[in-house]
């Protein structure tokens, strides 16, 4: 029989990290109900493994406070679908049939992949599709989450990670077809983005409010 294996306290702090996007040590044992001792001892190994990263803020006479976030290295660490293989290939085919051609493709796959995402979802209630939105995201190594919103008509998705960062980073047209995804998958919603990755904030926000 094959053993499912638990998450350990270092993924926990790896991924309070990736949600909050800094933290001290304190704060983290109460968030993890973890000791401060042991914390800092997790810190430590995640540091030399080069996935956290600190700055020293000096508040008052006091000590100074040490803030933890993650590292570039850390951040890659959660689900990515897309890798460097697929910008070498968007690069190939820009060099040899242009950068026309590659926004051909690029809207062509974000229009499939629309179509997909209506057909899933369907015509339910509205609640249902956000779920199942989320659900799909969540399937494709996006680190999604469903939150409401300021009425019964309003939902705030968020997701903490990038599954394509690497092909955003060099093709970043890709994150507008990402807002029109979901444009087209809830036709009888406005979606907007509330937050970035891009912008250097820590997540992608998307508000969806009933037309």
């Amino acid at each position: 029989m094959t053993s499912v294996q638990q998450p350990s306290t270092k993924d926990d702090i790896l991924q309070f990290l990736l949600k909050s996007s800094q933290a001290t040590a304190q704060k983290l044992a109460a968030s993890l109900g973890v000791s401060p001792q042991a914390i800092r001892r997790h810190l430590k190994d995640l540091q030399a493994e080069g996935l956290v990263e600190h700055q020293v803020v000096q508040s008052g006479m006091g000590r100074p406070n040490y803030i933890y976030q993650l590292s570039a290295k850390g951040r890659d660490r959660f689900p990515s679908q897309y890798d460097q293989f697929a910008v070498s290939l968007l690069d190939t085919i820009a060099e040899d049939l242009g950068a026309e051609q590659v926004g051909a493709l690029l809207r062509h796959q974000w229009q499939r992949k629309a179509q997909h995402y209506y057909a899933t979802l369907g015509n339910g209630p509205l609640p249902e599709r956000v779920q199942q939105l989320v659900a799909l995201r969540q399937a494709e190594g996006y680190m999604s989450e469903l939150h409401t919103g300021d009425d019964d008509d309003t939902y705030i998705i968020t997701e903490y990670n990038c599954a394509i960062s690497q092909v955003a980073e060099s093709y970043p047209a890709v994150c507008g077809h990402e807002l029109a995804m979901f444009a087209v998958a809830l036709p009888d919603c406005q979606v907007e983005r509330t937050h970035w990755l891009v912008r250097g904030e820590n997540l992608c926000g998307y508000k969806i409010r009933k037309k």
